[in-house]
């Protein structure tokens, strides 16, 4: 399929809006919101591609509005404008038809005025061969190593308008590529490369650095006793803990429902460290300036400042919270979880997190994370892949998985020792049904006393 990549270029999307969305006594507002990508899908086993795709696919979803009363459709395109026009015109007599059948909606908003954004960012991906070309010469012919992984990346569109006269157009191309290198069995040292501008050196600085380790799967794995350890989080680990903070933690709605995981810090019962600077900064990462409904969204939402709240609340504030409880809106969508989570980096040099944590764990992934006591801001997950007990500063032996449970609001407050000056972005990796444009940028992190259970 080869013409929805139409729908990747602003003047095809700036032509559909103008021949829907002319002024209507029918509707208050007719919406109009896009989503394309073309992206390529590369999987490989032994250092060598067994599967490549490239998924081309556009999305459109045409809204009336009448009073307090909205209806949407979603279609898929089929990159023919004049054909993709005429089908979603016909949607729209379909939506303002029915529109008197449903009750109002109290909390509906819509922007008192047309706004405006543009981001097109191009040309800073390799194509499929380039990556395929680099796995195999670098990780199967000069290293050797038995690479697992998967690669995603392209260019991915999202537009608004509106009959108000509201344009917006979001374009912007990322990757993401996790891979293992195994040594036998289930022993594997995990590796990431995420971004949005790729570099060969980068790519095979990170590859070299993960075979360096695979060596060390061979030595006899230690088993740690349930106790409380100094620990050292890569970005991979540390974005599988904010993630998972960001589940109802700073969501306006659970906040006032006391269901909030973070209540504690609303209710100044505890704090994270002074250096826990966290914020939902739009402006640094892929996600749009606008959201679905056409409300442009600030550069950044302060979440924690300095470990506590900010005056602002620290709140992600979706549209019908905001209109429920009369607070501003701040650009998150309905489920009020967060889409660009910062965290802003320390004062520690990345080369020297292993020499700070001295003896202790170091952590490179978690996995199944979830909460144990959300109240209490309990999380509890496994340790993943290649984790290393680390003595004298130095990797000594790969560690059996483990089972951890701890408070976050400790681990992060009394328990947090340094960060590191070099913040990573990681892109999301969610796939299903179509690339996700978030992302979780984090340092990494030196903590005590991150209790391992069993």
């Amino acid at each position: 399929m080869s013409a929805p990549p139409i729908w990747l270029e602003p003047a095809a999307f700036e032509t559909l809006a103008d021949a829907l969305l002319a002024p209507d006594p029918a509707a208050d507002r007719t919406t109009l919101a896009l989503r394309a990508e073309s992206s390529d899908f590369l999987r490989f086993n032994h250092a060598a591609l067994r599967q490549a795709t490239n998924v081309q696919q556009a999305y459109a979803t045409i809204a009336v509005e009448r009073g307090q009363r909205r209806l949407e459709s979603t279609l898929s395109l089929g990159g023919e404008p004049v054909l993709d026009a005429q089908r979603l015109k016909k949607e729209r007599e379909l939506l303002l038809g029915q529109i008197e059948l449903i009750a109002d909606d109290p909390w509906l908003q819509r922007p008192a005025a047309a706004t405006h954004s543009r981001r097109d960012e191009r040309g800073a991906l390799p194509d499929a061969g380039q990556v395929i070309t680099l796995v195999h010469e670098l990780a199967g012919r000069r290293l050797q190593q038995d690479l697992v992984g998967f690669y995603a990346g392209g260019p991915v569109a999202h537009a608004f308008a509106d009959s108000l006269g509201s344009r917006h157009w979001h374009r912007v191309e990322s990757f993401h590529f996790s891979w293992c290198l195994y040594q036998r069995a289930d022993k594997a040292v995990k590796s990431v490369y995420a971004g949005t501008r790729w570099s060969d050196a980068e790519f095979a600085t990170r590859l070299e650095e993960a075979a360096s380790r695979v060596p060390l799967l061979e030595r006899e794995p230690r088993t740690l006793s349930p106790g409380a350890y100094r620990a050292a989080f890569s970005p991979s680990a540390m974005a599988e803990l904010l993630g998972t903070l960001g589940w109802s933690g700073f969501s306006l709605k659970a906040r006032r429902t006391e269901t909030s995981s973070l209540m504690r810090l609303q209710r100044g019962e505890a704090r994270f460290a002074p250096g826990f600077h966290l914020d939902e900064a739009f402006g640094l990462s892929t996600t749009p300036a606008f959201t679905a409904e056409g409300f442009v969204r600030p550069a950044s939402v302060p979440l924690v400042e300095a470990g506590a709240l900010p005056a602002s609340g620290g709140t992600l504030n979706s549209l019908r919270s905001a209109a429920e409880y009369g607070v501003p809106a701040n650009g998150v969508d309905a489920h009020e979880s967060p889409e660009a989570l910062h965290l802003q980096g320390g004062s520690l040099p990345q080369a020297d997190l292993l020499a700070a944590l001295d003896t202790g764990l170091y952590v490179s992934n978690l996995w199944y994370l979830n909460y144990s006591d959300r109240a209490a801001c309990r999380m509890t997950g496994m340790t993943r892949y290649a984790c290393f007990w680390v003595e004298g500063g130095r990797l000594v032996a790969p560690v059996n998985v483990m089972r951890f449970d701890d408070d976050a609001m400790r681990l992060f407050g009394a328990g947090l020792l340094a960060l590191t000056d070099t913040p990573e972005f990681m892109p999301n990796n969610d796939t299903y049904g179509e690339r996700r444009l978030g992302s979780v940028t984090t340092p990494a992190a030196l903590v005590e006393g991150f209790a391992l259970t069993l």
